[in-house]
């Protein structure tokens, strides 16, 4: 036991030193990972940001679209199924090589 106390108040200093420079060298890489974690944070914020003005944007004109007086949706919408059935048709009727 005194063999080992022996060896250990020497050593102490060193141990403490070590430790003291482990300990700096894990706050700092630490540090560095928040720091890159946050920069990717705010720039993942900027892109949804962007994207969402953009979708925003996108429903107002839809608005505009739907909401103008002149414009008869259901129309359309009946117009484009009717084209629907005729390319079915069309697509039936054309033999295929």
């Amino acid at each position: 036991m005194q063999n080992i106390l022996a060896l250990m108040i020497p050593l102490a200093p060193f141990l403490m030193v070590v430790g003291i420079v482990w300990i700096r060298s894990r706050s700092k890489l630490e540090e560095k990972r928040l720091t890159a974690t946050a920069e990717q944070s705010a720039e993942k914020a900027a892109q949804y940001a962007s994207k969402v003005n953009e979708l925003e944007e996108r429903v107002r004109v839809l608005e505009r679209i739907v909401t103008d007086k002149g414009y008869d949706i259901a129309t359309q919408i009946e117009a484009l199924r009717d084209q629907r059935r005729v390319d079915d048709l069309l697509e039936q009727r054309t033999p295929t090589l």
